[in-house]
């Protein structure tokens, strides 16, 4: 199974519309079992950049939040409806992507303070398990690797619903969020503030914003 190679939308552009949630039978039985309805999804997918964000907010200044997104990123998925902890994924964001809408801040992401895109111009996370944790709600357990730190996170998602659009296209999507310690992954950079706390919070939160449409078979 090959690496999809469909990148983002150039940066600085429009921020995607939110998928809209779809009339969908549920992803779980009342039993906590997965839905048979869901069978019919097993396959392969890729995210749909275009409707989709792969964003992070973290605490600036103790008072605010700073949000942001990876603009440019690949992707390969496989769910499997019948045996949910068959299903996998991976994907792989260039680090140089980082927009938050202010251009100088985003030089200084991407800078050797933080993300030192010039030095590892990717990060990259990759399930290594996914467990039910209830109704329309799964557990992905994977690694995530930034400047060739590898650490385990575990990825709350949620099972939003399943449509064919206008045009044919099936369509899946995902809520995903996962918090992690930047610290922990060598991201250190921080300045204190005169109070005595610091100017950007160790802690960062992730969000997948998924929508993935079925990738149809070749040759």
């Amino acid at each position: 199974m090959n690496l999809f190679t469909r990148a983002a939308p150039l940066r600085r552009s429009a921020p995607p519309a939110a998928p809209q949630r779809p009339a969908a039978p549920p992803a779980s039985s009342p039993s906590g079992r997965p839905d048979p309805a869901l069978a019919a999804l097993t396959g392969e997918w890729m995210i749909d950049p275009a409707h989709s964000r792969i964003g992070f907010s973290v605490r600036h200044a103790m008072v605010t939040t700073v949000r942001g997104s990876f603009t440019e990123y690949k992707s390969r998925l496989y769910f499997d409806g019948r045996d949910p902890a068959r299903s996998r994924a991976e994907i792989v964001v260039s680090t140089g992507s980082v927009d938050t809408g202010v251009e100088q801040r985003d030089g200084h992401l991407v800078g050797r303070d933080f993300l030192d895109s010039a030095n590892f111009p990717r990060m990259r996370f990759a399930s290594t398990a996914v467990q039910m944790a209830g109704n329309d709600v799964y557990r992905m357990l994977g690694d995530l690797t930034i400047k060739e730190t590898t650490r385990p996170v575990v990825l709350e998602l949620t099972y939003i619903g399943h449509v064919t659009d206008p045009f044919g296209v099936e369509r899946v999507g995902f809520d995903g969020t996962t918090t992690i310690d930047r610290s922990d992954w060598g991201l250190t950079y921080n300045s204190r503030l005169a109070e005595g706390g610091a100017m950007v919070s160790e802690k960062v939160r992730l969000q997948f914003d998924i929508a993935a449409i079925r990738t149809l078979p070749t040759g």
